[in-house]
């Protein structure tokens, strides 16, 4: 059964804690998952997060230190000495412990190293902390299943005993010659019906994606979605295997990347979350805003040129807001598409020109359709037919245009380097309104003059 959190439940938390009733918290805590502690902590200050945390074994402990928010954690580890932050280390994989510890100040990260008991859990920790935290040695563990080539069946089977002791998850089993070099992988399957003498070289499978140390993290992320990976080894530059990266890690590459590319799209320039700073957000989001407002500023004073217009037919102002929405909603469809294509590395085969005639056809289709609707509607309302060709005309335009803008500008973006999710917010949405204002006018102008 799920845990619900509730007011009266941690109302008894807290006057537990307050009156030393360790046997109320004891039976409470050890019937709940260590994701289910975790709300029980937010709700409370630091010196009742470590009551409960002592009452609880090292293991459960570690996976809350593992899943809890940064910050709380960081207010969490002042209220623990070293030795006793090193022991809930030893209970976790080494890559999370890396993650930890890299958000702590070198000076203590170094007193809760030399206070772990395991020293092979230690060193790899140090490995570890070696790498950047977005390439593949900064997501891989240490903790994995090794095979050497020349092994039999039986010695195999005894070494898996032995070194599954500090593996929670077994995906693969990786074969590797003398010198350590990654060959190949072997199911367990194969070692179950194969006969004890049989030697691995005879069982294991040379077909194996690996990355290199470096290979940047959201290219891991993007490797094992492509092909369905539970797990995918790293090696060094040498072709030694050195870890594994399992797919919950990789998950949450993916997540941070999706994040990163929903605020590109909102117009958020640096990753934030709601209970930041306010001198945080508003460093995040005032970027954007300010480029809208210059935008807005240029579309008004664009609008000044054409003062004359507006003068003998007040009507067309009452259409502007139809334009400049039409043009941003459509460019950021198409941009859109793109971008969720760039990121899921869909289509890349087809040519930029091919992609270009199906996003004009579509263009054609829709603009004809809007254009048509919005036609009959100022005819109804009781405008002169003048006016409904100049708005009906300038819809059609802005279509078009902002369809192949949106498909275009995110392209380039990604050429260059720079985020393509870019094009789908602010970025696109104060080009489109410029475009459809100029395109509005300008065939208000043509039109008007004939």
């Amino acid at each position: 059964m799920q845990f619900e959190l509730t007011e009266e439940f941690l109302e008894k938390v807290k006057d537990a804690i307050d009156g030393q009733n360790d046997i109320f918290l004891k039976q409470s805590f050890d019937e709940m998952y260590a994701e289910d502690i975790i709300p029980i902590l937010y709700e409370l200050d630091s010196h009742r997060q470590k009551h409960i945390l002592n009452l609880l074994d090292s293991e459960t402990v570690g996976r809350i230190i593992t899943n809890i928010d940064e910050d709380i954690r960081l207010q969490l580890f002042k209220e623990f000495a070293p030795i006793e932050i090193a022991r809930f280390i030893n209970e976790i994989y080494s890559d999370d412990a890396a993650d930890i510890l890299n958000t702590l100040p070198i000076k203590s990260r170094e007193e809760i190293i030399a206070h772990i008991e395991d020293k092979e859990m230690a060193a790899n920790v140090s490995e570890l902390l070696r790498y950047d935290d977005d390439c593949a040695g900064g997501l891989m563990a240490k903790e994995l299943i090794i095979a050497n080539i020349n092994w039999n069946v039986k010695q195999t089977i005894e070494e898996i005993r032995r070194q599954a002791e500090n593996v929670e998850k077994l995906y693969t089993i990786y074969v590797v010659d003398d010198n350590e070099v990654l060959v190949g992988r072997l199911s367990l399957k194969k070692i179950i019906l194969a006969n004890d003498k049989t030697k691995i070289s005879e069982l294991y499978e040379d077909d194996i994606h690996a990355v290199e140390t470096y290979t940047d993290a959201e290219e891991v992320g993007e490797l094992m979605q492509k092909y369905d990976l539970e797990s995918i080894p790293v090696v060094n530059v040498q072709g030694k295997l050195v870890g594994r990266i399992t797919i919950d890690d990789a998950v949450d590459v993916l997540k941070e990347s999706a994040a990163e590319d929903i605020n590109a799209m909102t117009g958020i320039s640096a990753p934030v979350e709601e209970d930041d700073t306010v001198w945080k957000l508003s460093k995040a989001r005032l970027p954007w805003l300010i480029i809208g407002m210059f935008g807005g500023l240029l579309g008004a004073a664009f609008m000044g040129l054409f003062e004359a217009n507006l003068v003998l037919v007040p009507a067309m102002a009452f259409f502007i807001p139809l334009i400049t929405a039409t043009g941003g909603n459509v460019g950021v469809q198409s941009s859109s598409l793109i971008v969720q294509s760039l990121a899921n590395n869909d289509g890349l085969e087809e040519s930029n020109l091919k992609r270009l005639w199906r996003v004009a056809l579509v263009a054609l289709f829709n603009g004809l359709v809007i254009c048509t609707i919005v036609f009959v509607f100022v005819m109804i309302i009781g405008h002169p037919p003048k006016l409904g060709l100049v708005v009906a005309s300038a819809l059609f335009c802005v279509v078009l245009l902002a369809s192949i803008l949106g498909t275009i500008t995110p392209l380039i973006l990604d050429k260059i380097g720079i985020n393509p999710a870019l094009a789908s917010g602010p970025f696109i949405t104060t080009a489109n309104d410029l475009l459809g204002l100029a395109v509005y006018f300008g065939m208000a102008h043509l039109l008007y003059q004939m």
